[in-house]
């Protein structure tokens, strides 16, 4: 029941992603195609102009300059810039790979280069989304705490919460406190807050140094936060800068805060789009009759309306909670995970895939008990597994 339940929460985001990437398309080609074209003819109109002038044939010229694309791309500009592949050229150029922006403005032209990269990439990324992942359980435990601290502040005033500790009539509130945690859309919120001013000092810092306007820095701050990394912008490309050394440093620690909190958003807002993704399969399910219901899930249980269907069995308030887990990402448990837990339930996920692996392998058939669903290995192996758990949290009412 719950493999379909999570086919059915697959498709229907396929589905919406696709219907995005149409949405956007339609969009963009309605916007940029007229610039395109205006584009288009004004050059065509110099090419005929400048080949008029000086006497050459539109063939040589569309030749030298297929060349001349062939040089740019191997890193010859028109104006004198600093060499790509000096040490500090270097330097950023392997920041980008690993951090998975890629700009494009400098790539290996040589193969053992491009070897080197292969193998060099498959580890770095792989290094730099475990720090992600962990960076963002960090914050997020951060931002708990803090939270925590100002609604605890906030009984204190209206006298619910005792100033001594000790438990009172407010006893329930106290009992209440040592669960709560804050709620997704807060985090989301906060989230958003310190992307926009780290955007906004980094953009104030480009401008007067790259010569951008403010709008294409920020754009250019959305780009290389995100990882998207067109490289019609890049930074730290000019042969000199005034206080060169604090520019680059400057430079450095923006993207990589930058990229840090737009990554967590990113998880966070992935939340959101899953609860709205299950809201859509519940509100799809009320119109559906209980008969239609079990032969789109042929489960005893609806996963994804378990208040209103219930299994044959007994289950308990406990027991509930850790099935729903397994569908909504959330745990039992209240508190933000050691370094000891994650290490633990690391060994846990990598051990069950690889029973998985071998029972595959010997043409064993694969049999779900219930440790197995309840060990998070659905949601992902790792440090992923646990930041999906541990953003999902948040979306708990207290």
């Amino acid at each position: 029941g719950r493999l379909n339940a999570d086919n059915a929460r697959f498709l229907l985001l396929a589905v919406l992603i696709v219907l995005y990437m149409l949405c956007g398309a339609a969009v963009f080609s309605a916007i940029e195609l007229p610039t395109e074209r205006e584009a288009k003819e004004r050059w065509e109109e110099r090419l005929e102009n400048f080949t008029r002038r000086h006497n050459l044939s539109r063939a040589e010229l569309r030749h030298f300059l297929r060349e001349y694309e062939e040089a740019n791309v191997a890193g010859i500009r028109v104006d004198d810039i600093r060499p790509r592949w000096d040490f500090t050229g270097a330097f950023y150029f392997v920041g980008t790979v690993v951090s998975t922006i890629g700009f494009g403005m400098t790539t290996p032209a040589t193969v053992g280069g491009k070897i080197f990269l292969i193998f060099y990439g498959l580890i770095g990324c792989a290094g730099t989304i475990l720090f992600f992942n962990l960076f963002l359980e960090r914050l997020i435990t951060v931002i708990a705490y803090i939270m925590k601290s100002c609604h605890e502040r906030q009984l204190r005033r209206k006298g619910v919460l005792p100033h001594s500790g000790r438990r009172g009539s407010g006893s329930s509130e106290v009992d209440s406190l040592a669960g709560w945690k804050p709620s997704v859309y807060y985090v989301m919120l906060i989230l958003c807050v310190a992307s926009l001013i780290i955007s906004c000092c980094a953009s104030a810092m480009y401008t007067p140094i790259e010569g951008w306007s403010y709008f294409d820095s920020l754009y250019f701050c959305f780009v290389a936060f995100s990882t998207i990394g067109f490289g019609d912008l890049v930074s730290s490309q000019n042969i000199r800068y005034e206080s060169q050394g604090l520019y680059r440093f400057g430079n450095f620690v923006f993207i990589l805060m930058g990229v840090c909190c737009i990554y967590s958003l990113f998880n966070v807002i992935s939340i959101v789009i899953k609860q709205s993704i299950n809201w859509i399969l519940k509100k799809l399910a009320c119109k559906c009759c209980h008969r239609c219901q079990r032969r789109l899930f042929h489960s005893r249980r609806n996963v994804v309306m378990p208040g209103n269907v219930r299994s044959r069995r007994n289950i308990s308030i406990e027991t509930d909670v850790v099935n729903e887990s397994d569908t909504d990402g959330r745990r039992l448990s209240g508190e933000m995970i050691s370094m000891k837990d994650f290490l633990a339930s690391n060994k846990v996920s990598l051990a069950i895939m690889q029973k998985q692996l071998s029972e595959t392998a010997n043409g064993c058939p694969r049999q779900m008990s219930s440790n197995s669903k309840q060990n998070g290995f659905s949601g992902g192996v790792g440090a992923l597994a646990i930041m999906n758990n541990r953003l999902a949290e948040t979306s708990v009412d207290r």
